[in-house]
């Protein structure tokens, strides 16, 4: 049911508000639960554009675009300050990246042919996995070290495709990846900061220009990239991420990982229950 009527500059007030909103909400549970905004941005987006009544073919894709554009200036300064620290190995990314770029082309291809509900089903299907490797309490070392080159370019290409469709940033897929073959896991978090900024540019674009002209989508968009949720949600984001940050100090970290994948089978489970509803 449409709660907003976008088309009325009351309407508009009320995206952008709420988009504040979704911004503050992300910034939070990211600040709190030490997780990249794509991951909390895209479920919230999606709920927010089904109260907005946003027509179900589009509303995965919008929500992927605008969070993949939301990732682009969080990465760099992310990127930025694990390299300060010491915490990014250049020869691990340089390894990564090459298939982690075909990836994100691939998948920025491939959205144009994805059906809003197919888009759902992967996103959903994913935050599952996700969920269910957040519950384990250590994660299993399966080797020592990447693979050679085409290995290496296969885990890059998976990273890049899968994020892109999800409109996450590398952390959530590389950091269990790379820590499953025993890289140091401020090493594993400093290169999915660095592979964000990777994902997100290029799929930003490929989620625009697949978008051109499709239609029912919300004012401000270009694309699949909703310019108001961008402009709003960004700076609430960096806003209230110390506000999390500072809430995860006072709380369990054990207790935050697995409230965090509650979180994401909740929203699995609820976006599984509109495919099939």
């Amino acid at each position: 049911m449409e709660l907003l009527d976008t088309s009325s500059l009351t309407g508009i007030l009320g995206l952008i508000a709420a988009l504040l909103a979704t911004g503050a909400v992300a910034g939070v549970m990211a600040g709190l639960l030490g997780v990249g905004g794509g991951i909390v941005i895209v479920p919230v987006l999606f709920h927010l554009f089904s109260l907005l009544g946003v027509d179900e073919a589009v509303r995965m894709h919008l929500a992927v675009g605008t969070s993949l554009a939301t990732i682009i200036p969080t990465s760099i300064m992310s990127a930025r300050t694990h390299r300060q620290k010491g915490s990014l190995d250049g020869a691990v990314i340089k390894r990564l990246v090459p298939g982690v770029v075909i990836g994100v082309l691939l998948g920025g291809f491939a959205s144009r042919y994805l059906s809003g509900a197919a888009l759902t089903g992967l996103f959903a299907t994913i935050a599952l996995l996700v969920a269910a490797n957040m519950f384990r309490r250590h994660t299993r070392i399966l080797r020592e070290g990447l693979p050679g080159p085409v290995g290496s370019g296969l885990i890059g290409m998976v990273i890049g495709g899968i994020s892109s469709l999800m409109g996450i940033g590398g952390g959530t897929l590389s950091v269990p990846t790379l820590s499953a073959v025993n890289i140091p896991i401020r090493i594993a978090v400093g290169t999915g900061a660095a592979l964000g900024l990777v994902i997100s540019i290029p799929g930003t674009l490929s989620f625009m220009l697949s978008g051109l002209g499709v239609p029912d989508r919300l004012p401000g968009s270009i694309g699949f990239v909703n310019l108001l949720g961008f402009a709003a949600i960004v700076p609430m984001t960096m806003l209230c991420a110390p506000l999390g940050a500072k809430l995860a100090h006072a709380i369990d970290p054990a207790l935050l990982k697995r409230l965090f994948a509650l979180f994401l089978l909740a929203t699995a489970v609820r976006m599984y229950i509109d495919l099939f509803s």
